[in-house]
């Protein structure tokens, strides 16, 4: 099964692919056991890993790739069930996701990088510090899924029996066709400004048009949700993300997660740097892209400050320690993955 595949690292194969206008950097598709994963791969330095939402990909991170990739090595990766990456059926829980990030962490290598995650992202990250701790360098979490039950009414309707009935009309071409015209009056009536959470949000219900896309994202939302709201919290692991440091960013205007769920967080991780967005919605990250990319360059430095300086001295203790990486990737996997690159010519110009 691919859920048990993603669990074990194994022969991975590398296409490089002709960059679209819409992507940052060089794409790439790995294979990883037998299913395709796409990402980008730019900048040199610390790495740090770009982790998007449900019904959305690593576009949503084009803004802020740039300008991370002047001083880190970005990965921004399209989730399986996403984007250009493969949507086989299988298992799409936090923990799959997670090991599929491990397995990418193998294939790129990198021994540990900063895990930058949004909505679901952000459920995937701590996962992933949960589980693949010696990974894990540094945590931001940026409207994140896990720390509260409290839900937008509309996510939850989509794990209600029947909804695949009724997702494959809300995200029909029609139905968007009349919202994109909506939207154009709108704009020309001079009223306020759509903002750019809007925008991505109703363009993410539109991805649902495609049928693996659409059953993915069923597979998906109901891994994680129920008609109640969200049924797993990372609440009662919070602590073990204080050995690391922790960022959280969030928009006042969050009408999917709400924004009191940064007090659970606050409560476990005292220590934890918050950052709230008065402008944002959903996505800070495109509803404020300049403040975000400071405040993100902002806490990375610091982050890797403190790293360094726990290097230079192994005895001192830091308020924000960050986790060690006793061994080699690249010699405890040398034996179970091959990696090959293939440059393809780019198609002729057509549609993005």
């Amino acid at each position: 099964m691919w859920a048990a595949s993603l669990s074990h690292p194994g022969r991975l194969q590398q296409t490089k692919l002709p960059t679209s206008n819409k992507a940052v950097g060089p794409t790439v598709k790995t294979t990883l056991h037998g299913h395709e994963l796409s990402y980008t791969d730019t900048g040199d330095g610390p790495p740090v890993v770009l982790v998007h939402g449900m019904m959305s990909s690593s576009k949503t991170w084009s803004g802020q790739v740039d300008r991370l990739a002047a001083e880190h090595r970005v990965i921004s990766p399209d989730l399986f069930g996403h984007g250009d990456s493969a949507k086989p059926a299988g298992d799409y829980s936090l923990g799959a996701h997670a090991a599929s990030l491990r397995d990418l962490l193998d294939a790129v290598g990198i021994d540990g990088a900063t895990f930058v995650g949004h909505s679901l992202g952000g459920g995937i990250a701590m996962q992933m510090a949960y589980l693949f701790p010696d990974r894990v360098d540094a945590v931001v979490l940026v409207s994140s899924g896990g720390l509260g039950r409290e839900l937008n009414p509309l996510l939850r309707a989509a794990t209600l029996p029947g909804s695949e009935l009724v997702l494959p009309v809300l995200s029909s071409s029609w139905v968007h066709g009349i919202g994109d015209t909506a939207l154009r009056l709108w704009g020309k009536a001079g009223l306020p400004a759509v903002s750019p959470s809007t925008e991505e949000a109703w363009d993410g219900l539109s991805s649902l048009s495609d049928g693996d896309t659409r059953r993915a994202f069923l597979a998906t939302s109901r891994s994680v949700i129920d008609v109640h709201g969200q049924t797993v919290s990372a609440q009662n692991r919070l602590s073990g993300l204080a050995s690391r440091p922790t960022m959280l960013i969030w928009g006042e205007r969050d009408r999917i997660v709400p924004s009191a769920h940064v007090e659970a967080a606050k409560r476990e991780l005292p220590a934890t740097r918050i950052e709230m967005f008065s402008r944002s919605g959903h996505f800070p990250h495109l509803d404020e892209p300049d403040r975000f990319a400071q405040v993100l360059a902002d806490f990375m430095s610091d982050s890797f400050s403190a790293q360094r300086s726990s290097e230079q001295h192994p005895g001192a203790k830091t308020d924000d320690a960050t986790s060690s990486h006793p061994g080699s990737v690249g010699a405890q996997t040398s034996e179970t993955q091959s990696i090959t690159t293939e440059t393809i010519p780019a198609e002729p110009t057509g549609t993005a």
